[in-house]
């Protein structure tokens, strides 16, 4: 076995599965068992692995997580500080990994769009079509993870020339109340020909002395000429483990807008593939992250370009406190018939302490040669002057470091195009923030 990678708790995962394959209804019963198979075959990665050097999953993988069945508690007041995308959105609550539909709402969909649980869908053939079709299950242990296990997520399907005014909002929540529980969220959102849809993807947590583990797939197919945006929420507790992977692929002429928010969590991973399979199809990228205490956030970002005439943008921002680490690992490959490629890549970062630390690598692999290509990385304390500036007019420190890390961050948070959504974000991220710069 290669050394970066190790059986550590595997043993735990294939224990469970024999409980799990037990189960009726599951949307994956053939690919599961491949799956677990693969998992005992190339175990879960080491910090000896490249890609995963500065994060640590043993504590991950030392946990024993319960796997909860569809037992809900959660009630419609429980929820309401969760309602990030607006009353008015659609709405579909996953309660450890199970759809609640006393907590969703449905109403308003146009004919043929379909908004579900996989599980109800799971004899739909544009399911059958896509689902697991595109998430590499080749090395990336934490996808086949969710492969073994998947049972429940969101389906989203827009036929063509269908556009949602309405933002889709999925909901999960961890309740580790009792004792450590995994989910393992998946998503599917289908987009064919000319059709639009925004979708704000976001996870909570219950219960802080018991580690929660969310362990989420997402895959987007963007038909020609559609768009969509996908808003991506991650604010669970301080104790909670959180691996995801996103996979988009990008026809003709399609727009894929994603941004990805970290504001909880003690272990962080958000792994982002996007393909941009045929010509004229663009792909915009936004991160922000803001850490404090032993936080460890970790984004990893693959941008491919396989067609001549795309187009990428990439924002990542961090502001990290406390003893906390953050990485990003950002890379674009644009291949060699990928002439025309016009991509931009950058990521910036602000320490606001001496015990904090970020690790950055944007990265470039160019084989076409009529390409504009660039990209940056910034890691520094907060600007001097413009700090001077304000405590110059008035303003106490405290209350000055926090405008510009607002500031800093609402330039990531403007790209997110449902105002409900972007009104809901910025008191979290300002809350963070003066936590952020207190610790």
């Amino acid at each position: 076995m290669n050394t970066a990678y190790q059986h550590t708790g595997t043993e735990n995962f294939v224990r469970a599965f024999a409980e799990f394959s037990k189960e009726n209804g599951r949307i994956l019963p053939e690919l599961n068992t491949i799956a677990i198979g693969r998992l005992e075959d190339i175990g879960f990665p080491t910090t000896r692995h490249e890609e995963w050097k500065y994060t640590n999953v043993s504590p991950i993988l030392n946990t024993a997580f319960s796997h909860p069945g569809p037992q809900f508690r959660l009630k419609k007041e429980d929820i309401q500080s969760w309602m990030l995308a607006g009353k008015d959105a659609i709405l579909l609550v996953f309660e450890n990994g199970y759809l609640n539909t006393d907590l969703s709402s449905l109403d308003g969909l146009p004919e043929k769009v379909i908004i579900a649980s996989l599980s109800a869908q799971r004899s739909n053939a544009i399911v059958k079509q896509h689902l697991a079709k595109y998430a590499p299950m080749k090395q990336e242990s934490f996808v086949v993870l969710n492969t073994a296990f998947v049972s429940d997520g969101a389906f989203i399907y827009l036929p063509a020339n269908i556009q949602i005014e309405k933002p889709v909002h999925v909901l999960y929540v961890n309740d580790s109340e009792f004792h450590p529980t995994v989910i393992y969220p998946r998503n599917l959102i289908v987009a064919d020909k000319n059709a639009s849809v925004k979708v704000a993807v976001s996870y909570h947590s219950i219960g802080s002395t018991n580690a929660g583990f969310t362990n989420a797939v997402t895959e987007v197919v963007a038909g020609q000429n559609a768009q969509v945006e996908l808003i991506k929420i991650q604010n669970e507790n301080e104790s909670a483990f959180h691996i995801s992977h996103t996979e988009a692929i990008l026809s003709k002429d399609s727009v894929f807008n994603i941004s990805t928010i970290t504001l909880g969590g003690k272990i962080v991973r958000n792994n982002l593939h996007i393909v941009l399979s045929e010509t004229n199809s663009v792909a915009h990228l936004y991160g922000l992250y803001i850490t404090d205490g032993n936080q460890l956030v970790d984004n990893h970002t693959l941008v491919d370009h396989m067609s001549p005439n795309c187009e990428s943008n990439e924002l990542y921002k961090g502001v990290l406190g406390g003893k906390s680490s953050g990485v990003f690992n950002g890379k674009v490959f644009v291949r060699q018939d990928a002439q025309k490629t016009n991509a931009y890549q950058s990521n910036k970062n602000i320490l606001l302490s001496d015990e904090a630390t970020m690790n950055t690598k944007p990265q470039l692999e160019i084989f076409a040669d009529d390409v504009k290509c660039s990209h940056g990385a910034t890691t520094g304390q907060m600007d001097a002057e413009a700090l001077f500036y304000l405590r110059s007019r008035g303003i106490g420190e405290q209350e000055a470091k926090a405008f510009l890390n607002i500031a800093f961050a609402a330039d990531v948070i403007k790209n997110i195009s449902i105002e409900a959504l972007r009104d809901r974000l910025m008191p979290l991220i300002e809350n963070k923030l003066k936590q952020s710069i207190q610790s």
